[in-house]
């Protein structure tokens, strides 16, 4: 059942991606700037945008905003988004022809099919065909290893929605008022002012050293870079930026384990229920502890 804040989206995200926050949009909305709602923010930076539900959330409703910026290091990602934005047709047509060749065929057809594809995506890196893999492979999930070779297995989904052509025609119109850059989060540094509005959701830190799974680019996201992000959150506070942040809660695993406490000191940090996206076992998805961490 759809949530009041995911109604008042007419298009919406049309990739999985892990951690997707459309399961949080409620929680978000309440606790964004007063100077969002106001009209005095006109700028919105997104700097690890993934499938992007906060951003199609706010491009909708907030019509104040003038400046979308979506940053992301996944260069697949960022290539798919602009595809979307500038050659909709052409990306549908090619979507839908792999739709139409998969639906066609017997499971094992189909499961041979996707591993053809997923060998010529690693050749060619068509847009479409990242979202043919994305919407039949295990989970969603976008995965690469050491070589940047997408490597998640097939999906057996009884009858998935692949090519989506009305809503893939509103997320481009949407995307045609944001510019896409592929670039680490510390780029976007440039857009900070006191009427920006910075949305981050960046890869979890892992709640156990066995819970994360890598990688969603060829580079881990790691202690170091959480560490990093909290002090780039330090600048661009400094320059009036206001920004929102989640994460996981290490406190799910560990209750002395105070890694954002300490590196967000001075802000203000919310503990939220979510639901767990991913799991190979399916008793292991339910309800847990995340994180919501704003400097207002």
């Amino acid at each position: 059942m759809l949530t009041l804040t995911e109604k008042l989206i007419a298009a919406k995200p049309f990739l999985k991606w892990a951690g997707g926050k459309n399961q949080l949009l409620d929680e978000i909305e309440q606790r964004l700037p007063n100077e969002l709602r106001s009209g005095e923010i006109d700028t919105y930076v997104e700097p690890f945008v993934g499938g992007g539900a906060v951003f199609f959330y706010i491009a909708q409703k907030y019509k104040s905003i003038k400046h979308f910026y979506l940053f992301d290091i996944n260069e697949d990602l960022v290539v798919c988004y602009n595809a979307v934005k500038h050659n909709v047709n052409s990306f549908i047509a090619q979507l839908k022809e792999l739709e139409e060749e998969f639906l066609g065929k017997t499971k094992l057809a189909q499961k041979k099919f996707y591993y053809a594809i997923r060998d010529e995506f690693n050749s060619d890196r068509s847009p479409a065909k990242l979202t043919f893999l994305n919407k039949t492979c295990y989970n969603g999930l976008y995965r690469v290893n050491r070589k940047d070779q997408f490597n998640v297995p097939f999906g057996y989904y009884k009858n998935p929605t692949i090519c989506d052509a009305d809503n893939l025609i509103g997320v481009s119109e949407i995307l045609q008022r944001a510019e896409i850059i592929c670039s680490d989060f510390e780029e976007c540094e440039y857009y900070s002012t006191d009427r920006t509005f910075m949305y981050f959701d960046p890869p979890y830190r892992p709640l156990s050293p066995t819970a994360g799974f890598t990688s969603y680019s060829k580079e881990d996201f790691n202690e170091k870079d959480q560490i990093r992000l909290a002090e780039f959150c330090r600048r661009i506070n400094s320059k009036g930026a206001k920004f929102l942040l989640s994460n996981s809660d290490p406190k799910n695993e560990n209750p002395r384990d105070y890694f954002f406490d300490n590196q967000y000191s001075g802000f203000k940090i919310d503990t939220v229920k979510a639901t767990r996206a991913i799991n190979c076992i399916g008793a292991g998805r339910g309800a847990i502890n995340e994180l919501i961490i704003t400097n207002y």
